[in-house]
């Protein structure tokens, strides 16, 4: 036996490892340069208001709190920073990942690409749970279990639409969205009209328009606890959404259960929803948006799509919230410039899918 026969299965083998590590190795420099691109976002927007702050003194007074380092900025900048904004940017990246998040996780469980919180009525459902809490004068984790409640009753309405009418699963379940989202939005409209104008009301329309104006870290351990559980489970199990995107029949071949991880993933949107309405009201089209162009940029496996659309979520909606305290005088509602942007993109997403939703090939 030769030299050359007994290297042979080594050589193929390491020919073989050698794609797959410069696949992991480029997936990685991806996520780092969607991090960096995040930490630029959040020290802007540190930066960005009325006040303005250096960055480089930024950085300074956030290693400060853990590193004996020299006192060279001000103390209202100091304020500013860790009393004002740092909060509020902490709360909007941990919104922006997890309804990311859950945006492109509802459009892989239902392989649509229309699929988001807000189209198939989720954030509605959840904003009727967490405006009859609002009603009964409860807050914190009474108002996240509200929400999360109307999540989960919004999306098993929607689903019991699409299976009852066979053959058409995309469409009913875009026009099922459609129908939920509009009765229990009109639930909510009907809570506003009988709320007390004076005590009530000014409270409920504030928080359903979508803010982050009355961040605090309160705010951030209370979403923190729904949206970083759920995500965990989610990221954990993002290998699986390519499994079940080949069909159920071929992922229950392989050994998962489709109906089992699809329940679970699904209630864990829900929970991030609840978690995001519950402190910050209804902040729109973030999960159809990102996911989209998240796509456009990695491709479609979502073992890549899901930490970026984190990534790129947070930096989105961080981005947003500056401008919307910063374009004017009296601060815009988070939720209103959302659905400018979203909405538009929506329009052009139906445009591109139309084949798919109403069997046209025109």
């Amino acid at each position: 036996m030769t030299s050359s026969s007994v290297d042979r299965p080594a050589v193929a083998a390491a020919q073989d490892r050698a794609p797959r590590r410069r696949g992991s190795g480029r997936a990685l420099l991806t996520l780092l340069g969607f991090a960096a691109f995040l930490v630029i976002v959040a020290i802007g927007a540190l930066a960005i208001g009325r006040y303005t702050v250096p960055p480089n003194e930024i950085v300074r007074i956030l290693l400060g709190q853990v590193l004996p380092l020299e006192q060279t900025w001000y103390p209202q900048e100091r304020t500013v920073v860790l009393e004002v904004r740092l909060p509020r940017v902490l709360l909007s990246i941990l919104l922006g990942a997890g309804l990311a998040v859950g945006g492109a996780v509802m459009q892989a469980v239902f392989r649509n690409p229309l699929a988001s919180a807000q189209v198939l009525g989720v954030s509605s459902g959840a904003s009727f749970g967490g405006v009859l809490i609002l009603l009964a004068g409860f807050g914190g984790a009474a108002l996240v279990g509200g929400a999360f409640a109307g999540g989960i009753l919004a999306l098993v309405l929607v689903v019991s639409i699409a299976r009852a009418v066979p053959g058409a699963p995309l469409l009913m379940i875009i026009l099922g969205g459609t129908v939920v989202g509009a009765m229990f939005q009109a639930m909510v409209s009907f809570i506003t009209y009988i709320a007390d104008p004076y005590s009530e009301l000014p409270s409920i329309v504030f928080w359903l328009m979508g803010s982050l104006a009355t961040a605090s870290y309160t705010k951030v351990a209370t979403a923190a606890v729904p949206i970083v559980l759920a995500g965990v489970v989610v990221l954990a199990l993002r290998w699986r959404l390519n499994i079940l995107a080949m069909g159920d029949e071929d992922a229950t071949a392989l050994g998962v259960n489709p109906r089992r991880l699809r329940n679970l993933l699904l209630v864990c949107v829900a929970l991030i929803t609840a978690g995001s309405v519950s402190v910050a009201g209804v902040v729109g089209w973030v999960g159809l948006v990102v996911p989209h162009l998240v796509r456009m940029m990695v491709g479609t496996d979502n073992r890549m799509v899901l930490p970026v659309s984190a990534l790129l979520g947070a930096a989105y909606l961080t981005v947003i919230d500056t401008l919307s305290r910063s374009l004017t005088t009296a601060e815009i509602p988070i939720g209103i410039l959302t659905a400018i942007i979203g909405a538009p993109f929506f329009v052009l997403l139906l445009i591109r899918n139309r084949s798919r939703l109403w069997g046209s090939d025109a």
